[in-house]
């Protein structure tokens, strides 16, 4: 029996009442009452919210209402592990199987289950369609089904996943289960393929604000990529953060730059060994001011709150996968910062990438419209997030004052002539040849391979001399990503007129692009902490924070699992006098009350300048 089955409240009142003992919340948010209402009552439902908008709790205080454990499908098994870790901190009964538990603690979690001592259970989806899995737990009664980062299921999805497909069978094995499929990134037709795949029967849709208002979204043209970035981190010393980079060696190179620069910095990609990852991501989860240099193998489900900026050197695939690893940062509600910095190589580069694959036809196709949507974004010179958000089907009435081009609007150019002279070139040297070597005859270098092939002597040789190379890359970029040419991948990233090119050459249309500027957006940003811990409160505050530290030092966790920086700073903003009036404090429920309450109340009590019983003393800026 779940803990909270002897309640005789309707749903409604004893999901509140869970919220508030267990969480130590007193309200909940968007729609999450209404998708925990439809769950209790046996209905499946899709439930989109972006990340840092509550889903958890959307699946986990329904297993509690419900008879018998909630089974929740999840990918990653390091978002298993800190979810479950996080869940005990609570006092909920959870636990987790997947391969890298030992077989003694699998039979353990085993015996759990059968004697219906948990409340939830996080299991991976290859282990849940396994038939001995399947088969011992239809004997087992439960509470519901909830199936995270549900758009793996889709091949319209950013991150499509083989196991995921079976996930459909469990209407069959489990057929008066009720089923959530959950996720932060899906647009309309993903959304369709989500529901057809895992054979939902007539879900409620919860479609939530994908907006994230605190992060400020910027996009720089690469030119010196290591210089833009130090730029960047210039205004993010002493904080957590997350750089992308599309392949193993830059992230190894940037990584060992970082250090060298003095961050704290460390790589994680697949080609290291499972200790170091899981070494590199406990730092960044434990430590203050880590900073991760990943490839996109780092971060889905990251838990941590505090992550101040998520930086790209490289271009990610698709909208969905930077919206998602952009919306690991300011989890917390404080302002963060979502930089990127993207180049033509980039664009040639995963264009080839897609072209050359393996994988058919359609889904290279769909590929390519989800790269061609993001370059399209990355180009625009309007506002950036009302672009993002109207992708997926949101409709901002205003520019939102916290991106790059609101804050820094770019200026635009007629660009009709030389888009005009890039195309005739690339016409009359037979579109057999990359950028660079159209760029070289534009402006009239005789470099070897211009004489070999006889394009000094064309009429488009040393027409371009006007503008710079940087500046005909740009062209050659925005010519790219409006269609007007394609690299060929068969032809080693020769360029390539496209139909639309036609109208363009005969001057049949005009041709405004985008101003490249280098300069990184520079805008007032100070966090909220900075602002509510005056000079008086800097003491206790560090005393808090270091009280904290040794706790989840002692107990393996990371900080944020025993109390986030918001509740330790309502305790600093209402000092309780009392440990009843601790439970006033948000994201303090009873169990946690009880774990901690006594050592920071003594805290927050102690006389002036006196350090309190079972604190350090330890000041932490």
């Amino acid at each position: 029996m779940n803990e909270f089955d002897g309640h005789s409240a309707e749903p409604n009142s004893r999901a509140k009442e869970i919220l508030q003992q267990v969480y130590g919340y007193d309200g909940f948010r968007g729609h999450q009452l209404e998708v925990i209402e439809t769950t209790v009552a046996g209905r499946d439902s899709l439930v989109l919210m972006p990340t840092g908008g509550g889903k958890s709790i959307c699946y986990q205080i329904p297993a509690m209402i419900r008879d018998g454990v909630g089974l929740i499908v999840s990918p990653l098994i390091a978002l298993m592990h800190d979810q479950v870790a996080a869940l005990r901190q609570l006092g909920v009964r959870a636990a987790c199987l997947n391969s890298a538990l030992s077989a003694d603690t699998q039979r353990s979690v085993l015996n759990q289950l059968g004697a219906g001592d948990l409340d939830l259970l996080y299991i991976a989806p290859e282990r849940l369609i396994t038939k001995h899995t399947l088969r011992r737990l239809t004997e087992l009664p439960i509470a519901l089904i909830a199936i995270d980062e549900a758009h793996c299921v889709s091949q319209w999805g950013h991150d499509f996943r083989q196991d995921y497909l079976a996930l459909g069978q469990l209407r069959e094995c489990f057929p008066r289960v009720p089923r959530m499929a959950l996720t932060a990134t899906a647009d309309q037709r993903t959304r369709k393929e989500i529901v057809a795949r895992l054979d939902l029967i007539e879900p409620r849709h919860f479609i939530s604000d994908f907006d994230r208002p605190n992060i400020c979204y910027s996009v720089q043209v690469k030119t010196d990529p290591k210089r833009q970035l130090t730029n960047f981190l210039d205004g993010h010393k002493n904080e957590c953060g997350i750089v992308y980079c599309l392949s193993r060696a830059k992230v190894e190179s940037t990584a060992g730059w970082l250090s060298e620069l003095g961050f704290n910095a460390y790589p994680y990609h697949a080609g290291l060994t499972a200790a170091t990852r899981s070494l590199h991501q406990n730092r960044f989860l434990h430590e203050e001011a880590v900073v991760i240099v990943a490839t996109i193998a780092f971060g889905m489900g990251i838990d941590k709150p505090d992550v101040r900026f998520v930086a790209h050197l490289d271009l990610p695939k698709s909208i969905e996968a930077y919206y998602q690893e952009t919306g690991r940062a300011g989890r917390d509600g404080e302002p963060a910062d979502a930089w990127m910095a993207y180049g033509l190589q980039d664009v040639v580069h995963l264009r080839q990438m897609f072209d050359t694959s393996a994988a058919d036809e359609k889904f290279k196709r769909i590929e390519r419209h989800k790269l061609d949507a993001l370059l399209g974004w990355c180009e625009i010179t309007d506002c950036r997030r009302g672009a993002l958000l109207a992708y997926f089907g949101d409709k901002p009435t205003t520019t939102c004052g916290n991106c790059d081009i609101c804050l820094d609007p770019p200026a635009t150019w007629d660009a009709t002539l030389p888009a005009q002279q890039l195309l005739s070139c690339v016409y009359r040297t037979g579109q057999r040849f990359g950028a660079a070597h159209v760029i070289d005859v534009l402006l009239g270098k005789t470099s070897a391979k211009v004489c070999q092939h006889g394009h000094a002597e064309i009429s488009t040789f040393g027409i371009g001399v006007d503008l710079s190379v940087q500046r005909w890359r740009s062209v050659v970029r925005q010519l790219m990503v409006r269609g007007f040419v394609k690299a060929d991948p068969e032809r080693y990233g020769a360029l390539v007129l496209m139909p639309i090119s036609r109208p363009l050459l005969r001057g049949d249309i005009a041709l405004e692009l985008r101003e490249d500027s280098g300069a990184a957006v520079r805008r007032s940003r100070r966090r909220r902490t900075a602002v509510q811990v005056g000079v008086g409160d800097e003491a206790l505050w560090g005393s808090l924070r270091s009280c904290r530290s040794r706790i989840a030092k002692d107990q393996g966790i990371p900080p944020y699992a025993v109390f986030h920086d918001s509740t330790l700073l309502e305790m600093l903003e209402y000092r309780p006098a009392t440990l009843a009036a601790m439970l006033d404090i948000n994201g303090i429920g009873q169990v946690k009350l009880d774990r901690y309450g006594a050592e920071f109340l003594a805290i927050i009590n102690a006389p002036p300048g006196e350090p309190a019983a079972g604190s350090s003393g330890i000041l932490v800026n």
